[in-house]
């Protein structure tokens, strides 16, 4: 019996296939304080999604803005018969019914300074890009006409026209909300409504003034706190929007692009211009009774904070098997062409060290940059990985070979984490390299020496 134990314990120590066995072993079981070290990756973000969405509702939400429009209250009537108990006879009574009319304008023209604080708001370590937009907004109306629409001139109450602007931020707006249209000047003023947008509501316009045979021309101006995105909706049969802003990273989104030649991105801002025209969208320039949501003709621009640690973080997190399973490969393979014995628990030491370096990762990139964060962690690893290997592998030869070779999968990864476009090609090819030149430094290992 003693002898079977002595017997078995020399193949552990001795065979090829015993040690690979070993170190795949070791390999799956490390893959559970690496998944620990993605959860908390994915907690940390969620808890900045919150922290900043805190921020911005204190300071302003994201701005989408529709409008001016007008709303024509015009009559229809409905008969019905009831029947008189009295006269045993029917009676046909006409009861009047007031409905609405949105006419959008024939033109609008948006001139939008989103300018964002010199820092971006904070809470604690995390941080939001909060901005003020000055807007000028001018356009026209045609005259107003719903004949198309089977409406008589003698069924709309004229002296009941207002106008009507929609926002998705009430709270941000730091100026009285005033508009110029015709010969009137009126307040804008919040309404309740189930709108899909906020609304902001005048008084009647003059009889004058809706009554004209002319287009009617408007003009206001708005001042908004936001956060994240600022988008407007092309209400306008033809609608322009230039936007300057003092933020020199922006995404430009929704459903139209900037105009061709338009943009132009600096360190010290970035400038662009739409146009979009009723051809470009699908709806009409008359709504009647209701105003469907348009939010999805949206376009505009995003705000955005170029760096993300935790994504990076997370993108770095998911090479973590390979650099562990690269890593203890190397360690095999020093063993087994030194004829040094690793113990098992010494793999698990390394693989740990490993591991630590993702939480260094995260936490410091949480108080620094997210290159001066993957240097420290990466340097701090290395140099515990190379000191203890110098420990278990006498000299200075592998020790340094276990070095170069962590220093170049960090290297690498880095790399990887930093492009884009080209992240899969350079990550193949890098994969391919390694590939090979595990290949070659293993060509000589006799794999089917006696000890199997």
């Amino acid at each position: 019996m003693e002898q079977k134990k002595n017997r078995f314990g020399n193949w552990l120590r001795n065979s090829i296939t015993a040690r690979m066995l070993v170190v795949g072993f070791l390999l799956l079981v490390l893959l559970i304080p690496l998944e620990f070290v993605q959860s908390l990756i994915y907690e940390r973000s969620l808890r900045q999604a919150q922290v900043v969405r805190e921020i911005n509702e204190k300071w302003g939400n994201e701005v989408v803005l529709s409008g001016p429009m007008l709303k024509v209250p015009y009559k229809t009537y409905k008969e019905e018969r009831v029947f008189i108990e009295q006269t045993k006879t029917y009676q046909t009574i006409t009861e009047t019914i007031v409905k609405y009319a949105y006419m959008l304008p024939e033109t609008l023209n948006i001139n939008a300074a989103a300018n964002s604080k010199e820092e971006p708001l904070k809470r604690g370590i995390y941080e939001s890009v909060v901005y003020t937009a000055d807007m000028d907004i001018t356009g026209t109306f045609t005259a107003i006409n719903l004949t198309d629409q089977n409406i008589a001139d003698d069924a709309i109450l004229w002296d009941k026209i207002s106008v009507v602007l929609m926002t998705s931020n009430l709270k941000g707006i730091r100026n009285t909300m005033e508009i110029s249209i015709g010969s009137d000047h009126l307040e804008l003023a919040p309404k309740f409504s189930n709108n899909y947008l906020n609304t902001l509501e005048s008084k009647a316009i003059s009889e004058a003034t809706a009554k004209t045979d002319q287009p009617i021309s408007f003009s206001s101006s708005m001042k908004v706190n936001g956060s994240e995105y600022l988008q407007f909706i092309p209400v306008g049969k033809e609608t322009k929007v230039n936007m300057t802003s003092n933020w020199p990273s922006p995404s430009f989104n929704g459903r139209y692009l900037p105009v061709d030649g338009s943009r132009e991105i600096t360190e010290n801002g970035f400038k662009a211009a739409w146009e979009v025209f009723q051809i470009n969208r699908q709806f009409e320039q008359v709504f009647l009774n209701t105003i469907p949501d348009l939010k999805s003709f949206a376009f505009g621009t995003n705000l955005i904070i170029p760096i993300d640690e935790y994504q990076k973080s997370e993108r770095t997190a998911k090479y973590g098997f390979m650099v562990i399973g690269l890593t203890l490969l190397v360690f095999l393979l020093i063993q087994l062409v030194s004829k040094l014995y690793i113990h098992p628990f010494q793999y698990v030491m390394i693989g740990l060290a490993l591991v630590m370096f993702y939480t260094l990762l995260i936490s410091i990139s949480e108080h620094s940059s997210f290159l001066k964060a993957y240097a420290i962690a990466a340097v701090s690893v290395l140099a515990l990985v190379t000191i203890y290997s110098r420990a278990i592998l006498k000299g200075f030869k592998f020790p340094l070979l276990v070095c170069l070779s962590l220093a170049s999968l960090y290297g690498f990864i880095y790399v990887i984490i930093q492009l884009e476009n080209y992240a899969l090609l350079v990550g193949s090819i890098g994969l391919f390299a390694i590939l090979a030149i595990i290949m070659f430094a293993s060509r000589k290992i006799d794999w089917g020496n006696g000890n199997e």
